[in-house]
């Protein structure tokens, strides 16, 4: 499913109103390394079959039941990092310590997204080794940049999600490992809970600090955090 199959099935959901199945916890880790262009990160293209099929994402998944056995009850942001080291392990053969994620921030999808997880969002230096796919689960991988990531969305080459579109582009704000992990650590991991309004234009996602966030009113006037997801292209707001 291209780029622009995939904004007309968020508008669709938007429209509908329906809610999606009961959300579960996740982890997601996103690996970095210095490459000769500067920051890149390890995105992988998922089966089309399976949840998030066909997009490019980070490595990561669904916290099972071992990850919050291993931490105990009531520690969600520790069985996290339980789950994105398994993840990673499993999804490209990179080891990598649960101290070594730094949390970035926490995703709430819409209640009309067809399948709802609860994901945190960490950072990591990606460790020395091959990367190692199953060509199953995962196709295919890519380091990639922020600016190459966004050219190859608007080309229609790959297909991101809102929230790795958003991380994305808070990538593009730091120019290496130490300054991006830096930069998260000096700051509280920031918590996304998303809306989604609909233009003529195509789907809008909403977030807090937006004027029109508490009725995803996306006619408001006034301040902005939201990504507007039209067919021209994907453009970011935020009112600091």
């Amino acid at each position: 499913m291209g780029p622009k199959r995939h904004d007309d099935r968020l508008a669709r959901w938007a429209r509908e109103g329906k809610e999606g199945t009961p959300p579960v916890p996740a982890a997601t880790v996103v690996l970095l390394r210095d490459g000769a262009a500067g920051l890149e990160t390890l995105m992988l293209r998922r089966n089309s079959k399976i949840a998030f099929g066909g997009m490019w994402v980070f490595p990561g998944g669904r916290v099972d039941p071992e990850d919050e056995a291993r931490v105990g009850p009531g520690d969600d942001l520790a069985a996290a990092r339980v789950a994105a080291v398994r993840e990673a392990q499993e999804e490209t053969g990179l080891e990598i310590a649960p101290d070594d994620l730094v949390p970035l921030a926490h995703w709430t999808p819409p209640p009309i997204a067809p399948r709802r997880f609860f994901t945190w969002f960490f950072l990591a230096e990606a460790p020395v080794g091959a990367v190692a796919i199953d060509h199953g689960e995962i196709h295919e991988y890519a380091w990639l940049s922020s600016e190459r990531a966004f050219a190859r969305r608007d080309a229609g080459e790959i297909e991101l999600a809102p929230p790795t579109w958003v991380t994305l582009h808070a990538l593009a704000g730091w120019s290496s490992v130490d300054d991006a992990l830096a930069g998260c650590r000096a700051s509280e991991p920031e918590r996304f809970e998303t809306r989604i309004g609909v233009t003529d234009a195509g789907p809008v996602a909403l977030w807090h600090g937006d004027a029109g966030y508490e009725q995803a009113d996306v006619t408001a006037t006034g301040a902005r955090h939201r990504l507007s997801m039209s067919k021209q292209g994907w453009r970011y707001e935020r009112t600091r």
